[in-house]
């Protein structure tokens, strides 16, 4: 994968190029604040980037809106955000416009590498990669939602572990189902929240925007 890097504390983004590159990864740009972030993705285009929120020069938001403003330009540009902090607002942004290909960890639920790049990698491949610690901040100022009040219990667990990436296999491990068993709630699921089978692949997407979002 072609990778651009927008990180500004120089320890950390360069523990990440070489983690990238020694998983046969080419870091094409880095980037150390807003505004390289912004010149790195329009003119890399990148299979996919990693980016931090606060940057110079204010520590504000200027990474997510550099790459809010990068998908504006690039739709579906594949970015894993990679902050201390959940921005709620432009976090929900990010997310909203169903183009998928996005992701969004805590630095701190990283444990190791091979977590990192299944993200990344899942990212890439227009998929998400949720971390559970900024689902449940987004969830705990998100309204309700009739459509995902009429899920059960068990449905919406397996939308949980589906707004963090995770395959139906993956799925059927962490509950202990059988991978038959995930396909039938996820179809269950889909239709109660209005989700056809349109032959895109984007069922899966829409729903976690809907789980995140709460339209």
């Amino acid at each position: 994968m072609r990778i651009v890097v927008a990180e500004d504390l120089y320890l950390l983004r360069d523990g990440m190029v070489r983690l990238m590159e020694a998983y046969g990864h080419q870091v094409v740009a880095t980037a150390a604040t807003g505004p390289e972030t912004l010149d790195a993705l329009l003119t890399w285009r990148p299979d996919v980037a990693v980016v931090d929120v606060r940057m110079p020069p204010t520590q504000s938001d200027e990474g997510l809106r550099a790459a809010l403003d990068a998908r504006r330009e690039v739709p579906g540009l594949p970015v894993l955000i990679l902050s201390q902090h959940v921005e709620q607002l432009y976090a929900r942004e990010l997310l909203a416009d169903g183009a998928g290909g996005i992701g969004y960890f805590l630095k701190e639920s990283v444990f190791d590498a091979d977590q990192f790049i299944d993200a990344l990698e899942r990212v890439a491949g227009g998929g998400t990669a949720m971390d559970p610690a900024v689902i449940g901040k987004l969830l705990s100022t998100a309204p309700s939602n009739r459509r995902l009040a009429a899920l059960t219990g068990r449905e919406h667990s397996v939308l949980g572990l589906m707004a963090e990436g995770l395959s139906n296999q993956a799925i059927g491990r962490r509950l202990f189902l059988s991978e038959s068993a995930i396909s039938k709630y996820t179809t269950s699921l889909f239709g109660k929240l209005g989700l056809t089978d349109d032959g895109s692949g984007n069922r899966r997407v829409l729903a976690v925007l809907a789980y995140l979002n709460n339209p």
